[in-house]
């Protein structure tokens, strides 16, 4: 059951990321942002309140139980973190192919080896380390491949964002490892959902909305109403995989992972994007290399 609830993690991040760059073509970003992650609030906001009002009984797979302020607190911080890493992954991919933005996200689990090296004092053994060596490797593979494009990675502020975007969310999957280990998952994915809307309000309401008809225009595609869907369904299949006993924590890290696949096939069959062949080899490396990092262990 574990694996299954693995690959429809799997399929729906990759579907996630297909409907993001759909709804960002040629799109305002901030509003983009805020009415997905309405939409991932709406989904939640029911069950917080049927959890609350006695409705929804607790032993329900949809309970969202009671929490501290202080943890209150902790999951806000997690949404503000999460925003921020948004804000920079939407711009980019806004503007980059997503054959050159699934890659370099690909590269997320080696920074959170890295962090969890500075944070939590792990040690790693000579595979990771061969691992970590092929992700950077085939990282300045990609790169090269990037500047048959025009894209030059030195240059180019849209790569630098990409970065940063990847860098906040490994930050992220370091604090996801204290927050489900010490909280209720559901909780901890209600409210995170629900504290998405007042941090990207202030974005629109005083950022976007007064200088809207400068740049790009909104256009409202059914494809946000979507982001937030498929994201949902994604982390609600991951959390839900982990709170079986005989889950293998290493194997669905990997088929999370293995979804940024279905985002390079749906960027080169959808938005017809090119120098596909070079790119692919270098994914190629780059999830070897993850995988020798994930089964090193």
């Amino acid at each position: 059951m574990w694996i299954f609830l693995g690959l429809i993690s799997c399929l729906f991040l990759g579907f996630y990321d297909i409907a993001k760059k759909y709804s960002l073509k040629d799109n305002a970003v901030i509003p983009v942002l805020f009415f997905a992650s309405a939409t991932g609030s709406a989904l939640f906001l029911p069950f917080i309140v049927a959890s609350h009002s006695g409705w929804l009984p607790e032993p329900s797979l949809f309970f969202v139980p009671n929490i501290t302020w202080q943890v209150h607190g902790l999951i806000l911080m997690k949404s503000l973190l999460v925003g921020a890493s948004w804000i920079f992954a939407y711009f980019a991919l806004r503007q980059l192919p997503l054959t050159i933005v699934t890659p370099i996200r690909a590269t997320g689990p080696i920074w959170t080896l890295l962090g969890a090296l500075i944070v939590y004092h792990e040690s790693y053994n000579w595979q990771q380390w061969v691992g970590i060596t092929l992700v950077l490797f085939f990282f300045y593979m990609f790169s090269l491949a990037g500047n048959k494009e025009g894209i030059r990675f030195k240059n180019n502020r849209w790569i630098y964002f990409i970065l940063i975007a990847t860098l906040l969310g490994s930050i992220s999957t370091l604090y996801d490892k204290y927050l489900i280990a010490h909280y209720p998952r559901m909780a901890v994915q209600a409210w995170f959902s629900v504290y998405m809307i007042p941090v990207f309000f202030p974005f629109l309401a005083f950022l976007w909305f007064p200088k809207r008809k400068n740049g790009f225009t909104f256009q409202w595609r059914w494809s946000i109403v979507m982001i937030g869907i498929l994201l949902t369904i994604a982390d609600f299949a991951y959390f839900y995989a982990l709170t079986d006993d005989r889950a293998l924590i290493t194997i669905l890290s990997v088929l999370r992972r293995t979804s940024v696949v279905i985002s390079f096939v749906g960027g080169a069959i959808l938005f017809k994007e090119g120098n596909i062949k070079h790119k692919a080899w270098a994914l190629a490396g780059i999830l070897a290399g993850v995988l020798l990092v994930v089964f090193g262990s």
